[in-house]
């Protein structure tokens, strides 16, 4: 089975000099960059390593999705986000669940062995959010898989033909969310394992808390009414 890597990028320049030395070049098919319009030398780092660099023709979190895929070469892809939080070497652990037939792996940050950023905080506002956002997933759409907590974390795998079966919807930011929820629907198999997190070592996040959780709910509210219409973003 080939395995490809895909940096998702905004920004990270940092990031990416604390992540990309570490990265296990030779234990992927492929590795490529699909970059959201940086402007803080992300691209010219990433190329002066041997990453080849797609600029995303459309804006967006769905659509860098959608382009990676436009571009990839290989059965499945493994998405990753390089802002120095998550350890690059746990993307090696990815290609033993998809050869036992696994459709869609997230690396959790929800399972009792995992760490996560938040799990020193008082209050854990966005941890509560997404198990809030996982609970109420399950009840509504999971007929026979496992339930999956992390239904928000971007560093995740996925094969090319259950990215088309999902039927992805073209612009948003619901695709972390949505892979789940047509997961649950489409009878994907899918599984989760621990991962440890820590804060990211430069820049704020590029989704704030209210506003992303306010659109996530609201494709939540569309999908529970959503008619299975083929949507082919391919094209």
């Amino acid at each position: 089975m080939k395995i490809g890597l895909c940096l998702l990028t905004l920004n990270e320049f940092d990031g990416c000099k604390h992540d990309i030395p570490k990265i296990k070049f030779n234990k992927f098919d492929e590795i490529f960059a699909v970059d959201g319009g940086s402007n803080d030398g992300t691209v010219e780092y990433l190329e002066q390593n041997n990453i080849k660099v797609y600029k995303q023709e459309k804006a967006g979190y769905n659509q860098a999705y959608i382009e990676s895929f436009k571009h990839c070469h290989t059965d499945a892809l493994i998405f990753f986000h390089p802002k120095g939080s998550i350890n690059p070497e746990e993307a090696l652990k990815f290609r033993k669940y998809f050869e036992n037939g696994y459709e869609l792996i997230i690396a959790s940050r929800m399972l009792n062995k995992s760490v996560n950023e938040e799990d020193k905080k008082i209050i854990k506002y966005r941890k509560w959010f997404v198990l809030g956002l996982s609970r109420i997933a399950s009840i509504l759409w999971r007929k026979k898989v496992k339930r999956i907590k992390d239904v928000l974390h971007g560093f995740r795998g996925i094969t090319k033909n259950a990215f088309y079966k999902i039927d992805p919807l073209p612009c948003g930011l619901s695709l972390d969310i949505e892979m789940v929820i047509r997961g649950y629907k489409k009878n994907i198999k899918m599984i989760e394992f621990p991962v440890e997190e820590n804060n990211r070592v430069a820049g704020d996040t590029h989704f704030k808390a209210i506003p992303t959780g306010k659109k996530l709910l609201k494709y939540m509210w569309f999908e529970l009414f959503r008619k299975e219409k083929k949507i082919n973003v391919f094209q």
